[in-house]
């Protein structure tokens, strides 16, 4: 019977070329092999190191970091800088991958369904990829970690009607930010308050909170909107001493009056949305009044980004 243990993954030497010289090193009168000596030697790589991550959720502020083996070891050892592209062609690789569904109805208008069958987010191929948000998007020592989109952490299916407890838009940002390497830089949670909060503090080192009044949102930032009860806070409210319900989306997109922005868990699936602008790009007009009346967009998040495309190729 074959194990179904996944075999320790291996470095592979790569063989040498004809007439090549061997590259070598000696250190205390121990040979290392594949040290860089030579021209024409492969070229040093990032050493391999596990991912740090904040240890604990938290509110307004950034915790302690500590060890996350859910994080992919292209990340972790930092391949590539966290950049806006890299960011948005995850987004909507995603969006793609639940088939491109493009939502610009009132939210607040959505019926509800009334099949399981009719959300994306449980089917087959789909309901895994919700968990990889959760499992990769949050820090490893949180109980939401192991939900999917359709299981808790029990592995039970729970009621496809009352299933809000399970929202996964703020897992999905989270997943996106931290597959694009964004480090300790990014408040991962379950909640967009959390991140909308330490953003307004200061106390996020990678998002700088900006008022949808007077600044126009770049693609690869986030905007954000409080929901139900919470559409009353406005810029200056935060940041709030609680958590509350909100949205954020990912700016994928910026044309003359309008914005294209993804966001998880809308429809229950991936989904672009349009947001109208103003002819400068803001959300609001000249007198403070949001001009989108869908959403009671709070904050505009600025990502700092290390760069805005990734570096030329070598090919």
């Amino acid at each position: 019977m074959m194990s179904s243990r996944i075999p320790t993954a291996k470095i592979a030497l790569a063989p040498r070329s004809h007439g090549a010289r061997a590259c070598r090193a000696v250190s205390a009168g121990i040979a290392l092999v594949g040290v860089v000596m030579a021209s024409g030697c492969a070229p040093t790589v990032p050493q391999a190191t596990t991912g740090q991550t904040p240890v604990a959720q938290y509110r307004n502020a950034q915790g302690p970091s500590g060890p996350d083996p859910h994080v992919p070891d292209f990340v972790t050892r930092g391949f590539e800088p966290f950049s806006r592209t890299d960011t948005i062609a995850i987004a909507l690789r995603e969006w793609r991958l639940f088939g491109e569904p493009v939502d610009d109805d009132d939210p607040e208008q959505r019926p509800d369904p009334v099949t399981a069958s009719v959300k994306p987010e449980r089917l087959p191929g789909l309901w895994q990829r919700v968990g990889e948000y959760w499992w990769i998007g949050q820090d490893p020592y949180e109980s939401e970690v192991d939900w999917t989109g359709k299981q808790g952490s029990d592995g039970r299916p729970f009621d496809f009607m009352h299933d809000g407890r399970y929202a996964w838009s703020a897992a999905f940002i989270s997943y996106v930010m931290r597959i694009a390497g964004a480090g300790t830089r990014f408040p991962y949670s379950p909640n967009h308050a959390t991140y909308i909060n330490a953003a307004a503090s200061g106390t996020a080192t990678g998002l700088r909170a900006q008022d949808p009044a007077i600044y126009a949102p770049a693609p690869g930032d986030l905007i954000c909107a409080g929901r139900g009860s919470s559409r009353v806070i406005k810029f200056h409210n935060l940041p709030t001493r609680d958590l509350f319900p909100a949205h954020c989306g990912l700016v994928v997109s910026r044309l003359p009056n309008q914005l294209s922005t993804v966001g998880g868990n809308v429809d229950d699936a991936v989904t672009l949305t349009h947001v109208p602008t103003g002819p400068t790009g803001l959300l609001a007009n000249p007198d403070g009044t949001l001009i989108d009346t869908r959403y009671a967009w709070c904050a505009v998040l600025q990502v700092l980004y290390d760069t805005d495309g990734e570096p030329p190729s070598d090919d």
